[in-house]
């Protein structure tokens, strides 16, 4: 199928057609998945995630107990806390209390635990005599009730707070977040349009003009791509992505123009513009809070949107409680887009600019020697592939002298890829996200509970408008367990458990707690601690596991230069550990070029022509199959081909024989 909807972007250049590869691919998979389960999981209550205290009895000798107690037994108290739990008013007045039908049971088995132990003069003598009472008739056994809330306090501290921390937890009014924002009467400018209609390039156009000015992309190399440009038009620009910090000049002269993730973006910095990239990303499952961050916290005079016409009423929406309009400015795509009205059904119907949209990456080397054997030369991009090896793939597919004029890539080469072009989803709401200081609150409230627990709590109890959906919890959550046993202070595991980490990886996930263990010991996450970790100095890659390897690596790398930007004094060999991942970079470049060049030598091998002479033709049949199988043990070993293409590929080399 010829995938041809409103197209997408890659690194600033545009596609002219896509088609579609096959397979699957796990970690694609796994990541959908993931979201999936985060959008349709609903918050646990309140009542399924605490845990009940241990109240200790103190057992007491008080004078004429026994007197008191009389015929007082753990039976006869058994009867009357029986009544008392039927007893609609202790309900009622427990409801009123924030203590539920559910709850109540389980504070209900405690409290009769406690007035029920082997020693009843362990009991609270007020308590028992009270009992003693009502067993003779002289109360009622409602009376028990200013005790058994008492208890139920004591057992679950967050009913003394459940006015703190639902004031605390409440989300509905995001935009009194941002007073720095809120004191600016801002201009909004949403550059509506498809790809390759110029939008981005009229906002950065402003931005460009602007005294001082922020630019906040969805990617860390877009926001890099801005920073050369800006700097190659003369206009000083520093760049600021969750791993590095970049000076037009040095860090004692910071420049007016800035680049940056929109994660980076300071709410508290004052310029005059600022250009928001991509802001249909506000309804992404994990990062939408950021975009919904920057539109609503940019404390800037004009603010510059650019993205989907899906998103234009989700914005206003939003904007309209603080009386801010915007001024829509609609963009048509520059250059034709034909949409296909049959499949392509063959690898030769390829033509130059295509791109075959895969979803693994074993898919993108099956389809890029598919299309070896068709004479094209491809390009690969998948998600698991650094930067610098992005670019340069890139950069092959779009200079027009290079052979490569065909893109075989996951969906990494967009920010998602829209898969029918007559389909806009609008946007009904968007991402939201806890602050720090709301979770240090919420703490303060609840001093016993794991930073796992209170993030739990913290979404059963929040309050959120029918505009917004909590996102990056649940990610910050598998973190959290990975190190819930590393003793660390809040603030440090709060940071932790916000770094970009693909927790589907074992090993990556692995070294992460490593991290998190070294840093609880106060020494200091050192570059050779770091790399005796990685099986270094890396090895060049002769197969796909090997590739991945180095992938998984430069991950690794990546995760602490995350953290070096938080905790510079804790890990202070980030310029050390940057260049070994550019190391890592290079090396998944070479192994991605060799790969492609394997592919292709191992095509035209096996197009040799056969020899005529008499010699070549006493070749016998047996040696013919060994030569043969060398070659596809050698594709199987250094191409992680599967037995399925590897018998496919037999299939097409015996057709060819015959």
């Amino acid at each position: 199928m010829r995938r041809v909807p409103g197209m997408f972007r890659t690194f600033g250049v545009f596609t002219q057609k896509c088609f579609s590869g096959s397979s699957a691919n796990p970690r694609f998979q796994s990541m959908n998945s993931r979201r999936k389960r985060n959008s349709v999981r609903k918050a646990s209550a309140i009542e399924d995630i605490v845990e009940p205290r241990k109240i200790q009895h103190v057992t007491q000798a008080t004078a004429g107990m026994e007197e008191w107690i009389g015929s007082l037994d753990s039976t006869s108290i058994n009867m009357l806390l029986d009544e008392f739990m039927r007893r609609p008013m202790v309900r009622q007045l427990a409801k009123e209390n924030g203590i539920n039908d559910k709850l109540f049971m389980r504070a209900f088995k405690s409290f009769r635990e406690y007035c029920t132990p082997k020693d009843l003069s362990s009991v609270d003598a007020a308590l028992l005599i009270l009992l003693s009472d009502i067993s003779k008739g002289d109360k009622d056994c409602e009376m028990l009730y200013p005790f058994f809330l008492d208890h139920s306090k004591q057992v679950f501290p967050h009913l003394e707070a459940m006015d703190d921390l639902r004031i605390i937890s409440d989300l509905t009014r995001p935009h009194n977040w941002y007073p720095e924002a809120r004191s600016i009467t801002r201009k909004i400018f949403f550059h509506a349009g498809p790809t390759n209609s110029g939008k981005t390039y009229h906002a950065l156009k402003r931005f460009g003009e602007a005294k001082s000015a922020v630019f906040c992309g969805p990617l860390k190399l877009l926001a890099a791509e801005v920073f050369n440009r800006t700097n190659e038009l003369g206009i000083p620009c520093d760049l600021v992505t969750g791993e590095e910090r970049r000076f037009a000049k040095d860090n004692h002269h910071p420049s007016q123009h800035l680049s940056s993730t929109v994660e980076m973006l300071s709410t508290q910095m004052r310029v005059e513009v600022v250009v928001i990239d991509e802001i249909q990303m506000l309804r992404d499952e994990q990062r939408g809070w950021a975009w919904t961050r920057a539109l609503l916290g940019a404390a800037a005079d004009e603010i510059h949107l650019c993205g989907e016409p899906a998103a234009i009423d989700i914005v206003k929406k939003l904007l309209e409680p603080i009386g801010e309009t915007v001024e829509v400015r609609y963009y048509e795509r520059k250059s034709p887009l034909a949409i296909g009205d049959k499949a392509i059904e063959s690898y030769s119907n390829i033509e130059p600019g295509d791109c075959i949209v895969c979803f693994s990456k074993r898919a993108v080397f099956f389809n890029s020697k598919k299309l070896e054997e068709n004479g094209i030369k491809p390009a690969v991009i998948y998600g698991d592939l650094p930067p610098g090896t992005k670019l340069a793939q890139a950069a092959k597919f779009n200079d027009p002298d290079d052979e490569c004029n065909v893109l075989v890539a996951t969906d990494a080469i967009g920010m998602g890829l829209n898969l029918n072009i007559k389909r806009v989803d609008p946007i009904m709401n968007v991402g939201i996200a806890p602050t720090y200081d709301q979770i240090e609150t919420f703490s303060f409230h609840l001093p016993q509970a794991s930073f796992v627990r209170l993030l739990d709590l913290f979404v059963s109890v929040c309050s959120v408008s029918d505009h917004f959906f909590i996102c990056t919890v649940y990610d910050m959550r598998e973190l959290a367990v990975l190190i819930d046993q590393v003793p660390l202070p809040l603030k440090v595991r709060y940071t932790f458990c916000t770094s970009p980490l693909n927790t589907d990886d074992k090993r990556t996930a692995a070294v992460f707690v490593k991290m998190a263990r070294r840093f609880s010991t106060g020494q200091a996450l050192t570059y050779d601690w770091l790399i005796d970790m990685l099986e270094w100095p890396p090895k060049p890659a002769t197969n796909l596991n090997e590739l991945a390897l180095l992938e998984q690596n430069y991950e690794i790398l990546d995760q602490y230069m995350w953290l070096s930007m938080r905790f510079p004094d804790m890990l202070p060999d980030e310029p050390r550990v940057r260049e070994a991942s550019k190391l890592l970079d290079k090396m998944i470049q070479e192994g991605v070029e060799s790969f492609m060049s394997l592919i292709s030598v191992a095509q035209s091998e096996s197009k040799e022509p056969r020899a005529s002479n008499s010699q070549s033709e006493k070749v016998s049949k047996s040696s013919e199959k060994t030569k043969k199988s060398s070659i596809l043990e050698a594709l199987l070993k250094r191409a992680d081909i599967s037995e399925e293409d590897l018998e496919q590929l037999r299939d097409e080399l015996n057709k060819k024989k015959t």
